[in-house]
């Protein structure tokens, strides 16, 4: 049974962030993780990947032997990686603050990533921007319904050649109402 530590104490790890990120939507061996993210280092792989499978993040699908050794397949775990409401809610400010940027510098590092690209066609696919909406407490779990509904058929890889891993990231920060001076 998984230890069930709060999920931001166990992801908000620059290394477990970044294994979270290349599984998001796939199953990978410890092998290719180990091929996708080279700078890291081997010991130090497999102990944050024995941290999120004991937390839940991150789930074993598969097993088998490789040259004496026992080689696993990993897809994200029940968890699935994210802070629910109630964990938003407990956390003080500063764990908020310090999840948050984490994120940020999450997103960086993939849009560094991409900016390193030699590949001149994936600028078709990029984009950023904001959008203000207004919106009562009930038409949040509709919106977030929707976009379920509607990224689903998007979120696993099919094996199919031709569709690019693309990241959808998303921030959803309330507006404070203005000061009442202004």
């Amino acid at each position: 049974m998984a230890k069930r530590s709060p999920v931001a104490d166990v992801v908000m790890h620059p290394v477990r962030l970044r294994i979270i990120q290349q599984l998001a939507g796939r199953e990978l061996t410890t092998a290719q993780l180990r091929t996708a993210l080279p700078e890291i280092t081997q010991a130090t792989l497999y102990r944050h990947v024995a941290a999120l499978v004991e937390a839940g993040i991150l789930a074993v699908v598969a097993e088998r032997r490789v040259r004496g050794t026992t080689e696993r397949t990993l897809t994200l775990g029940e968890r699935m990686a994210h802070a629910d409401l109630d964990e938003l809610r407990t956390m003080s400010q500063g764990q908020l603050q310090s999840a948050f940027l984490a994120f940020l510098s999450h997103l960086g590092e993939g849009f560094d990533r991409f900016l390193a690209s030699e590949d001149q066609a994936l600028r078709e696919y990029v984009g950023f921007g904001q959008t203000q909406l207004y919106v009562t407490a009930e038409d949040l779990p509709v919106i977030q319904a929707g976009f379920a509904e509607l990224l689903a058929p998007y979120l696993t890889d099919q094996g199919d050649a031709g569709r690019l891993r693309v990241a959808l990231n998303t921030a959803l920060i309330p507006d404070p109402a203005p000061p009442a001076d202004q």
